[in-house]
């Protein structure tokens, strides 16, 4: 996926050689330089990607919202399931009382359907826990993730995510200890790679993110943010002030906001699962982002409630059916576009020497049909740091 010259970046009958877990030479086989190789893998003709890039994700936390969704078809509203202590305040309560080896355990379940689905790459948010210690006990999972589950993971802190029931008379308080106290903590800690937040009139506003970003800007950090998912409250246009890394949901980004993405280099991430399970009906601006030249990529927002998708395939499939990108833009999504949404691009997403051997190998025909089915078990196996995965 190197040689743009030809759809998708093909290299038709090609060899990868790898040194120390980077690429070292990829190119057509006839053109495979001189080497003494430890060990050769053959892959028999199979199509090879760069390995797949989840770059949204809630992927740890406590319980099950399986039942509200069955309240919901069965005539329940969401502010009647939240009023009984469902909704995110579930979430919240099961992932408070869930102890460490617990939350892994569960992600784990979650994580494997994105690795059979081609995944190498992993971004894992906070913003179940919403007091100091849950937030940190999820970002540590997540990091135990990275260390021992077959992937990499970058972390993003996400304590602008919801206010917690103890501080609704007191919002302010939150927006306090989540900004001055969790966050640098974290960041001592080690537990942090990225800044997220969640603006919208229903979470938080702009000058509060604003205030996180402040933060974030002051200890290194970079930011993302949930932006205009429900309404245009100009958080495509706050993510392009604060250089963010990316802006994610953006269904109702107007122009403005995406001409000053674009302008930025701040990356459209599309999320398609969301967009399925709450029924929506306004699609994110996919013209516009294409006239201003913003990165568009793909994710899952694997999430217990608005997002339960644990498969990258089908991820690609509904942005395609849903957002009509074409298979060649979806498959860039989960790919380059997605490294760039987590600030690496220069590491991982393509193939090229020098970057991060990880790709997946898939028993498929053309790249297409990646998009095409839905359902299908297509891997045939993975790597990561050039070494060869089970799915």
């Amino acid at each position: 996926m190197v040689d743009g010259s030809a759809a998708y970046g093909a290299i038709e009958d090609g060899a990868i050689l790898i040194r120390g877990g980077l690429i070292a030479w990829i190119g057509a086989r006839e053109n495979l330089p001189a080497h003494e190789a430890a060990e050769t893998d053959r892959l028999d003709g199979r199509w090879v990607t760069p390995g797949l890039i989840d770059c949204h994700t809630h992927l740890v936390f406590g319980g099950d919202r399986s039942g509200e969704f069955e309240q919901r078809l069965n005539g329940a509203t969401y502010e009647e399931i939240a009023r009984a202590g469902g909704g995110i305040v579930s979430s919240m309560t099961a992932t408070r009382a869930a102890s460490e080896d617990e939350l892994y355990a569960s992600a784990l379940s979650r994580l494997e359907g994105l690795k059979q689905t081609g995944v190498t790459t992993v971004e894992i948010k906070s913003g179940y826990g919403l007091d100091r210690d849950s937030e940190l006990k999820m970002l540590r999972v997540a990091r135990r993730i990275g260390r021992e589950a077959g992937v990499r993971v970058r972390t993003s802190y996400l304590g602008l995510h919801a206010v917690p029931p103890e501080h609704r008379a007191e919002r302010s308080a939150y927006v306090d200890l989540a900004v001055d106290d969790i966050l640098p903590t974290a960041h001592a800690e080690g537990l942090v790679d990225a800044v997220d937040a969640y603006c919208e009139p229903i979470a938080f506003s702009g000058a509060e993110v604003a205030r996180l970003f402040d933060k974030a800007r002051d200890l290194g950090l970079p930011v993302k943010l949930h932006a205009d998912q429900l309404s245009d409250g100009g958080g495509a246009a706050l993510a392009a002030r604060y250089g963010a890394l990316s802006a994610d949901h953006v269904e109702h980004s107007t122009g403005a906001g995406v001409r000053a993405m674009g302008q930025a280099g701040v990356v459209a991430v599309l999320l398609p699962g969301a967009f399925l399970m709450l029924r929506e009906t306004t699609p994110p601006p996919i013209a516009l982002f294409r006239e201003h030249g913003v990165s568009m990529a793909v994710a899952t927002d694997c999430n217990p409630g608005t997002s339960p998708v644990a498969s990258m395939t089908a991820a690609i499939n509904l942005a395609c059916v849903q957002f009509r990108l074409t298979p060649e833009e979806a498959l860039a999504g989960v790919t380059r576009h997605a490294a760039k949404a987590l600030g690496l691009e220069n590491e991982i997403g393509t193939l090229e020497v020098g970057k991060a051997a990880d790709f997946a190998v898939w028993d498929i025909e053309r790249p297409a049909e990646l998009g095409y089915w839905l359902g299908k078990p297509m891997l045939a196996t993975r790597y990561v740091a050039g070494l060869h995965t089970q799915k």
